[in-house]
């Protein structure tokens, strides 16, 4: 049973300055909910109980969140705001928060690392929480679907989905081969190539499986793209050592760390809302 879920939280949402200089990104709401709290959500989803999270500097805001105000609870209890904090009060019931600090960024394969003294030595779920996903009929949520496969397949699980060739300098890449309906044992994978060499046109998305040897491959995983410890590059070890999946999820998903994407989140978020 995978009960422990990474949160890589200490970046700087640049592409939201000037909203982003004093607020963690993953605080920014859609609606009234901060992205992290979505995420925190669908690992709760997946029967996922602890909640680790790599913070850093100027990120205060994201432990706050994930804790009792006395002061605010005292001033609309038994008002007929009282039931705004239902939501988050559940949140903190049914699940441990602990956090480490990231002190330098060196991307996210050593964000993940940085996570390890969290985690210990068991396979752990990965949810970046600008990529906010939305489970759509009766599949359940992303993490619920890539559970149920892990515990068929015991192995590494990236989510994936298909995009525009052009962009896929914007993301990982992976080629494989299909070993059921939207699920492919990968062969290669690439961190943000020119459209002209890109293996395909499946990019990871930020929602992943881990098995703990992770650990030691990251270690050993030099900078890659960017001068950064890539966690694509130590995958691909991982998967040319044994088998690491990629799985096109059922759902939907927005880029909120982009402009356009949190936009859109917002929009298709309140029209949901409207319908019930």
């Amino acid at each position: 049973m995978i009960k422990k879920c990474l949160f890589p939280a200490a970046g700087y949402g640049t592409r939201f300055l000037p909203a982003t200089k004093a607020m963690p990104k993953e605080m920014l709401p859609v609606l009234t909910k901060p992205l992290i709290q979505y995420g925190v959500e669908e690992a709760i989803s997946a029967n996922m109980e602890t909640m680790a999270i790599v913070t850093g500097r100027g990120k205060r805001a994201i432990e706050d969140h994930f804790d009792i105000s006395y002061e605010l609870e005292h001033q609309i209890k038994g008002t007929s705001k009282e039931h705004y904090l239902t939501e988050i009060r559940d949140v903190i019931e049914n699940c441990t928060f602990s956090y480490t600090r990231q002190v330098e960024m060196k991307g996210l394969g050593h964000a993940i690392l940085t996570g390890e003294t969290l985690i210990g030595n068991e396979a752990f779920a990965v949810i970046l929480a600008d990529d906010l996903c939305d489970n759509i009929g009766s599949e359940g949520s992303v993490l619920t679907q890539m559970v149920e496969l892990y515990n068929k397949y015991k192995c590494s699980i990236v989510a994936i989905e298909e995009i525009p060739k052009s962009d896929t300098n914007k993301y990982g890449v992976i080629s494989g081969h299909e070993i059921e309906d939207g699920l492919y044992k990968i062969d290669d994978m690439v961190e943000k190539p020119d459209p002209k060499d890109a293996p395909s046109n499946l990019a990871i998305i930020g929602r992943y499986i881990l098995t703990p040897d992770i650990f030691d491959i990251i270690k050993k995983t030099k900078p890659g793209k960017g001068g950064e410890i890539q966690i694509t590059d130590a995958l691909l070890e991982q998967a040319k050592n044994g088998m690491v999946l990629a799985y096109k999820f059922k759902g939907k998903r927005f880029d909120c760390g982009s402009v356009n994407g949190f936009v859109e989140a917002t929009n298709y978020f309140f029209e949901k809302e409207n319908l019930k």
